[in-house]
């Protein structure tokens, strides 16, 4: 086996530039015939001509200009620079695009919006216009129109509430309203109805009257609910006189007005007498032939009223003295 040839020593600057350029290759056969031998093989220099085929020599890279050589460097990269507008154009260019690109995917939304926006200010405006309008003399107040009196003087009614006149309507003052009826003892409770664009409706329900009662004052004309409504020194026509033990705060008192409230006209224009001890022995008296009806309790009164009327009707009171309704179902006639 061949024992490796060992690697040449490096050469000196002196030997390299001692080797003449033109016997390279008596140099590298020396160089081959040395290693054979084991010996120091002499370092070939390579011509780069030679190294390029003989083309000629290599161009050489052109080294970048140094810091110091600025003339030319400055001016290429300045013809490259780009400079603060275009960047600005650049970036605002962009902005306008991404606000195109927005409103594109958001006009459904703006258009929902745009409706929303429209319909709330068109309401806004229309009831501020309808408030306003209220709320001037165009809506004042010139007719003062009075229902529901019988017993109570409709001219009087209206004169009371005259100061209303000329207020828009929405502006009436109801404690005002209610302070000019107080006067009345026959109002029990009133409504008020504003007809745009000038008139006023005022309900009024009176108090049912259901008999006097005498006292050192005289005859005082009660409801009810025993409020006074008048009081006068002779008993009126055609109202009945009352006989109520304990008076208007008993219980007696107030069973003799449902039992009043429950009478048709036509039985209640012929009482003229109500006689109570309690609350469950009412008894009226009808005037013409001084028939006595026996009531008995408030209870039933309704159906108690529409069998004494029928009763009435088949047996004129001329021919009887005595109806008892106590009991609805089995009257009896005397």
């Amino acid at each position: 086996m061949r024992r490796p040839s060992p690697l040449p020593p490096p050469v000196s600057g002196e030997t390299r530039r001692a080797a003449p350029a033109g016997d390279t290759a008596s140099a590298v056969e020396d160089t081959e015939r040395a290693v054979e031998e084991g010996g120091d093989a002499a370092v070939i220099p390579i011509d780069p001509a030679e190294a390029s085929g003989g083309a000629g020599r290599v161009a050489p890279v052109p080294l970048p200009p140094s810091a110091g050589d600025t003339n030319g460097s400055d001016a290429s990269f300045a013809d490259d620079a780009v400079g603060i507008r275009e960047v600005w154009r650049a970036a605002r260019a962009r902005r306008k695009a991404l606000r195109a690109e927005v409103r594109r995917f958001t006009a459904r939304q703006r258009r929902r919006r745009a409706v929303w926006i429209g319909v709330t200010a068109s309401l806004l405006i229309l009831a501020l216009a309808t408030i306003g309008a209220a709320y001037s003399p165009l809506f004042a107040v010139e007719t003062i129109t009075v229902e529901g009196v019988q017993q109570l003087d409709e001219a009087d009614v209206r004169a009371a509430l005259g100061d209303q006149l000329g207020t828009p309507l929405p502006l009436v003052d109801e404690s005002e309203v209610k302070a000019a009826l107080v006067t009345f003892p026959l109002v029990q409770s009133y409504t008020l109805e504003a007809r745009p664009p000038h008139e006023l409706v005022v309900r009024i329900v009176e108090r049912l009257p259901i008999g006097l009662i005498k006292s050192p004052a005289g005859y005082t004309l009660v409801d009810a609910a025993g409020v006074a409504l008048s009081t006068t020194q002779t008993p009126m026509t055609g109202v009945p006189l009352l006989d109520i033990r304990g008076g208007v705060s008993s219980d007696a008192f107030t069973a003799a007005g449902r039992i009043m409230h429950a009478l048709p006209e036509e039985i209640r224009s012929q009482v003229t007498g109500v006689t109570a001890s309690t609350p469950d022995d009412v008894s009226l008296r009808l005037g013409g032939t001084r028939t006595t009806v026996v009531w008995g309790s408030a209870d039933d009164s309704p159906m108690k009223a529409l069998t004494l009327g029928k009763a009435m009707v088949s047996r004129p009171p001329a021919g009887v003295s005595v109806y008892d309704v106590s009991s609805p179902t089995a009257i009896v006639i005397r």
